[in-house]
C-alpha cells in the first residue's frame, strides 16, 4: 500500500508542477484534464501526509521513551501522544483503503433517470410520479440542474413513463444505486373499501455519454416523426414535432415529445439512446466481473427489486442492505442522504472484502 500512495504522490506533485506552467494554463483543454485528477487526488494525498506525520509522531515518542530519564508528568505526556498516533494510524489506514479502491469512471457524471409504471396500473403511474417529484427535490437540495427529456403523464396526475437529466457534479456516484423496481404499498384513494394495494415502478439510472464515448452510426437509425398529444388532448401539436428514433442493430426505440421542436426532440432522444447504447456496452464488459462477484448492494439490474415504501406505517426499507427507516414523508420530500450514504457505506464494504479475498 506505501509503495502505491508513493507513486500516487509522485504523480500529485508533478500534476502540480504542471498546473503552473503556462504553456498547461494556455491549453484549456489540458488544463482542465489535470485540474480534474488533483482534485480527485487531493484527499487521497491529504490522508497519506497526515498518516506519515502520525508515523513520525510515533517514532519519535518511541524514541524518547527508549532513552528514559523523564519525570514522570512528561513521560506520561509522550505515552499518551504515542497512544493517540497509533489510533489515528488505524484510522487512516482505514480511510487511505477506501480512497485507494477503483473508482467508478462514470461517477461524476451527469445521469438520465427513466421512470416507468410497473405492474398496479393508474395507482403505479401515480407513483411513479411521486417518485419523480422525489428526485427532483433531492436534486434541488444538492443544487443540481433537472431537464425533462420526455414524459407520458396520465390525467389524474399520474406518469406512465418519464425521462429527465440531472446535472451535477457526482450525481451518478449518488444515484446509481437507485436503479431497479420500487414498490409500494398504500390504500389507493379510489379504493372504497381501505384494502392496501402493492404496486410497482421500475426506475434506470443511466450515465450521460458522450459522444466520443458511443459512436453512433446514423445508417444504423430510422427516425420518424409524429405529431405528440398530452392526456385529454392537452398540448396537441398540430405538427409532426415528436420522434421515434430505432437503432436497428439493438432494437433499442426511444421516443420524445416534451418540446414542440423537431430538432429539440431529436437531440434530447439522441441523449437518451446514447446513454442507453453505453450503458449496454459497459454492461457487456462488466459480465465477467458479475459473474465471478456479485456485490450485495446490488447490480443494478432493472428487474430487482430494491426498495418498499410503505405507507400506513412510513416506512421504508431497502432490501439489498436490509435498511428500514421510519420516515416515508421526509424521504419523499428528497430527504435520500441517510438512504444513499448507507447504500454507498455498504459498497465500499463489499469492495474491500473483495479487495482483501484477492
Amino acid at each position: 500500500m506505501i509503495e502505491k500512495l508513493k507513486e500516487v504522490e509522485k504523480r500529485y506533485d508533478d500534476i502540480s508542477k504542471q498546473l503552473l506552467e503556462p504553456d498547461v494554463y494556455n491549453d484549456q483543454a489540458r488544463y482542465t484534464k489535470l485540474m480534474k485528477e488533483h482534485k480527485m487526488l487531493t484527499p487521497l494525498i491529504e490522508k497519506y501526509r497526515e498518516y506519515r506525520a502520525a508515523e513520525d509522531t510515533v517514532s519519535e515518542a518511541a524514541q524518547l521513551l527508549s532513552e528514559g530519564g523523564m519525570d514522570p508528568d512528561f513521560k506520561q505526556m509522550v505515552e499518551d501522544e504515542l497512544s493517540e498516533a497509533k489510533s489515528k494510524i488505524e484510522r487512516l489506514t482505514e480511510d487511505i483503503k477506501i480512497l485507494l479502491l477503483p473508482t467508478d469512471p462514470n461517477d461524476e457524471k451527469n445521469v438520465i433517470v427513466e421512470i416507468r409504471g410497473g405492474a398496479g396500473g393508474e395507482e403505479a403511474a401515480l407513483f411513479a410520479g411521486v417518485l419523480y417529484r422525489m428526485y427532483n427535490m433531492y436534486a434541488e437540495s444538492k443544487r443540481w440542474k433537472v431537464e425533462m427529456l420526455s414524459a407520458n403523464e396520465t390525467g389524474i396526475g399520474g406518469m406512465k413513463e418519464v425521462s429527465f437529466i440531472i446535472e451535477g457534479e457526482g450525481a451518478y456516484s449518488r444515484l446509481k444505486f437507485e436503479s431497479g423496481v420500487h414498490r409500494v404499498q398504500r390504500v389507493p384513494e379510489t379504493e372504497a373499501s381501505g384494502r392496501i394495494h402493492t404496486s410497482t415502478v421500475t426506475v434506470a439510472v443511466l450515465p450521460e455519454a458522450e459522444e466520443v464515448e458511443v459512436d453512433i452510426n446514423p445508417a444504423d437509425l430510422q427516425i420518424d416523426t409524429y405529431r405528440s398529444g398530452g392526456a385529454g388532448g392537452q398540448h396537441v401539436n398540430k405538427t409532426e414535432s415528436a420522434i421515434r428514433i430505432t437503432h436497428i442493430p439493438t432494437g433499442l426505440v426511444v421516443e420524445c415529445q416534451d418540446e414542440r421542436s423537431q430538432h429539440k426532440n431529436k437531440e434530447k432522444a439522441m441523449k437518451i439512446l446514447r446513454s442507453r447504447l453505453y450503458e449496454q456496452l459497459q454492461s457487456e464488459q462488466s459480465e465477467e466481473i458479475a459473474k465471478s462477484r456479485k456485490l450485495q448492494v446490488g447490480t443494478g439490474d432493472r428487474s430487482e427489486r430494491i426498495r418498499t415504501y410503505n405507507y400506513p406505517q412510513s416506512r421504508v426499507t431497502d432490501h439489498r442492505i436490509g435498511l428500514t427507516l421510519y420516515k416515508l414523508d421526509q424521504i419523499l420530500d428528497g430527504d435520500l442522504d441517510e438512504l444513499i450514504d448507507a447504500l454507498v457505506t455498504a459498497d465500499r464494504a463489499e469492495k474491500l472484502k473483495a479487495e482483501s479475498e484477492e
